[in-house]
């Protein structure tokens, strides 16, 4: 068996692409994009016809280049749930990261414009940074039943408020973590079990398990192969293109490494988080301090881009 049909044995396996035949080939459950994605997609030529299908719709109805950056992401996802029988994961602009009424307000309008487009927003999941604002956003829409998906998380402070907020799934960004600690250290490797990201998200999946939390838990982020078999059992798992590929044509066994049993057996202890509390283990983690910070900076860098490609094919000016 190859090792991409092995894991699909024990965690569900989301693409982590905006191209749509990459989703055909892999066949995934689920499908998230972001900023980078959908700037890349964007100016692929197999895309233009939808880009400018789309842009044609906005001028004619006076939009601006925000409502055309949230009618492109609408438009990419909805072709991509054309493939996937799950859900698209759909990101909320991350220059609003430190807002939450904006945040609340930009994911409720993505959410009318999947409706409209007659999109049930049970297959919709909001993505949003994981700041203590865009946590709190989450559990405010989740009281209007939208799904978010809490991106750029890379600390256990992080992945136990989003447990509390009760948000739907939460992204551990594993490579980014390995990334800060190969720098930071100097060692130029790490086995996959000793591997910081890796850990990271398997301490997650124990106290989410253990305590019954129902928070979904999806690795992302990944560098290699081996971080991805590392956590198989993981609830969901979004790969890279490339890595499903070197998947799909790798035989070999693929065996549970994340299990409720061993989870149930750890020694973990609830912890309790306010505002205050949260703040400071952020301010005491510097590797989730740091990444966290950089990936908004480099999401909203994207998105600035992409507002230049579109201002450019609309003709219009970007503010």
């Amino acid at each position: 068996m190859d090792q991409l049909s092995g894991l699909k044995a024990h965690s569900l396996v989301v693409a982590d692409t905006g191209d749509f035949e990459s989703i055909k080939t892999f066949q995934p459950r689920d499908a998230t994009t972001n900023p980078s994605l959908l700037l890349k997609a964007a100016a692929m030529p197999e895309y233009a016809d939808l880009v400018d299908r789309t842009l044609d719709g906005v001028r004619k109805d006076g939009g601006d280049i925000d409502a055309a950056l949230d009618r492109l992401a609408v438009a990419f996802g909805r072709e991509i749930l054309e493939i996937v029988p799950g859900r698209v994961s759909t990101e909320v602009d991350a220059r609003l990261s430190f807002d939450t009424d904006a945040t609340v307000a930009k994911a409720r309008h993505l959410i009318s414009l999947y409706e409209a487009a007659g999109v049930d927003r049970d297959r919709i999941l909001i993505k949003i940074a994981s700041t203590w604002e865009g946590i709190e956003a989450a559990r405010l829409l989740r009281e209007d039943g939208i799904r978010c998906n809490l991106t750029l998380l890379f600390s256990f402070a992080q992945a136990v408020a989003c447990a509390n907020a009760k948000v739907q799934l939460i992204s551990p960004f594993v490579g980014r973590i390995l990334d800060w600690h190969k720098k930071s250290t100097g060692k130029e490797s790490y086995a996959a079990a000793e591997d910081p990201g890796v850990l990271s998200v398997t301490r997650i999946f124990e106290y989410y398990k253990k305590f019954g939390h129902k928070t979904e838990v999806m690795g992302a982020s990944f560098r290699n192969t081996g971080e991805i078999l590392q956590l198989a059992g993981c609830d969901l798992l979004t790969i890279s293109p490339g890595l499903l590929e070197e998947l799909r044509t790798t035989e070999g066994d693929v065996p549970a490494q994340l299990t409720t049993a061993c989870a149930e057996a750890s020694d973990h202890e609830p912890l309790r988080l306010d505002e205050r509390a949260f703040r400071w283990m952020m301010n005491e983690d510097a590797m989730a301090t740091e990444k966290l910070a950089e990936g908004i900076r480099a999401f909203a860098s994207d998105t600035r881009k992409l507002e230049h490609l579109v201002a450019e094919r609309m003709g219009a000016p970007v503010s």
